[in-house]
């Protein structure tokens, strides 16, 4: 996921978004340690994804509160 994909979404949706990841990287983990993970890459990448979402939303709240 872009950080320019991200930003053209709403609060609404980021926030699902996040949500979304969350659950994704805790299954992820799961697989991971009951070695059903194929590529273990892709922890790493939902990792990045969801500080790319915090970094929007934190963005988002520091020029609503300007």
């Amino acid at each position: 996921m872009k950080a320019n994909e991200i930003r053209k979404m709403s609060v609404e949706q980021l926030n699902e978004k996040l949500t979304g990841l969350k659950k994704d990287l805790f299954y992820l983990r799961m697989q991971h340690a009951t070695n059903q993970l194929d590529n273990p890459l892709k922890i790493q990448e939902t990792k990045r994804d969801i500080a790319r979402v915090m970094t929007v939303l934190r963005e988002l709240q520091a020029s609503d509160k300007q």
